[in-house]
């Protein structure tokens, strides 16, 4: 085995302080939920939640952006599904969800606050919107 030198070990403790960070939750009101259950896994849904943390990190949203994992959705058809919550905006499923589309709810969605409508699966309706007012 090969020795670490210390600048090594602080390459290493600064990683994985970055990985630490991309993982807490306070302070982060806008989420990205990704299916990952079996069906989901083998549509693809890791190759999905990698591009989302990419995208991110390209982004700089690592600090206000939380990703995190779920079960099925029961929207087997459409895997990958992914559902996306930001504050003043409808929360939604998308469907079908690949790396690109992913790099596309980051940057449209995420970013420009505007609804990706050929992906939704699931979204609110209006009334039931109204009642969380």
């Amino acid at each position: 085995m090969a020795k670490m030198t210390l600048e090594n070990l602080r390459n290493l403790r600064d990683s994985k302080k970055n990985d630490l960070r991309k993982r807490d939750a306070e302070g982060k009101e806008i989420q990205v939920i990704v299916g990952m259950g079996t069906c989901g896994i083998a549509a693809g849904a890791k190759v999905t939640l990698d591009a989302f943390i990419n995208a991110l990190d390209e982004a700089k949203l690592v600090d206000s952006v939380l990703v995190r994992q779920t079960g099925c959705m029961g929207l087997c058809h459409s895997e990958p599904t992914v559902e996306v919550i930001v504050p003043g905006m409808p929360a939604v499923i998308y469907g079908n969800v690949d790396a690109g589309v992913a790099k596309d709810i980051v940057k449209k969605h995420l970013i420009g606050r505007a609804l990706l409508d050929n992906k939704i699966l699931d979204r609110p309706a209006a009334d039931i919107n109204r009642l969380k007012g």
